[in-house]
C-alpha cells in the first residue's frame, strides 16, 4: 500500500517457512504466526517470485525478492463487521478467517456466496479487498490463496451482513508497516 499498487504476497512462502512458528504448512495454521514470522524474518516475497504450488516444500526466501515488510498487526474487534468494513474503507485489504470446509465453497465461480451450513468455525485464512452491493445484497470482495482458477479469477463474493457469515469477521487483522 505504501506505492499505492496491490502487489500479490506470497502465500507458498508462509506454507513452507513458518512450520518452525507452529503452523503446519498446507495443513494449516494461524495468521498471528505468520505476522509474527514477517516481523522476524524482515519481509514476506511477492507471489511472483514464490507461486502458489498447493504442496509444502523447504522454505525459499529470497530477501531480493521481498514484496512486503511488517513492523507490527493490529487485530479487529472478533465479529464486527461494520469494523471490518471501516478497516478495508480506511487500512486496505485485511487479513481475516473463513469457514471454507462447505463443497460449496470450493465450487464457487459466481454470484454472492452464502451458503446456510457454513459455521463461525474458521479453518482458512484469505484476505478481504473490498465490498459492495448487487441487487440488494451487500458482499465482501475476497481474494483467496489458491490461485486464479479458484472462483471468480481467484476472488469470491461473500455474503456480508448476514450475521457475520462463514466467521468473515470474526478474526480480522491488518499488518502495520
Amino acid at each position: 500500500l505504501k506505492t499505492g499498487k496491490l502487489v500479490s504476497l506470497s502465500a507458498q512462502n508462509l506454507v513452507d517457512c513458518t512450520r518452525s512458528y507452529g503452523n503446519k504448512g498446507c495443513g494449516g495454521g494461524w495468521r498471528t504466526k505468520a505476522f509474527q514470522y514477517i516481523i522476524d524474518n524482515q519481509g514476506i516475497d511477492s507471489d511472483d517470485s514464490y507461486p502458489y504450488t498447493a504442496q509444502d516444500g523447504a522454505c525459499r526466501y529470497n530477501l531480493t525478492a521481498r514484496a512486503a515488510t511488517c513492523s507490527r498487526y493490529v487485530d479487529l474487534p472478533h465479529g464486527d463487521e461494520a469494523a471490518l468494513k471501516d478497516a478495508v474503507a480506511n487500512v486496505g485489504p485485511i487479513s481475516v478467517s473463513i469457514d471454507a470446509r462447505q463443497p460449496t465453497f470450493f465450487l464457487y465461480k459466481a454470484g454472492i456466496y452464502r451458503d446456510p451450513s457454513c459455521s463461525q468455525v474458521v479453518n482458512h485464512a484469505v484476505l478481504v479487498v473490498g465490498y459492495g452491493s448487487a441487487d440488494g445484497e451487500d458482499y465482501w470482495l475476497v481474494k483467496n490463496s489458491w490461485g486464479a482458477h479458484f472462483g471468480d479469477q481467484g476472488y469470491i463474493r461473500m455474503a456480508r451482513n448476514r450475521g457475520n457469515h462463514c466467521g468473515i469477521a470474526s478474526y480480522g487483522a491488518y499488518p502495520q508497516i
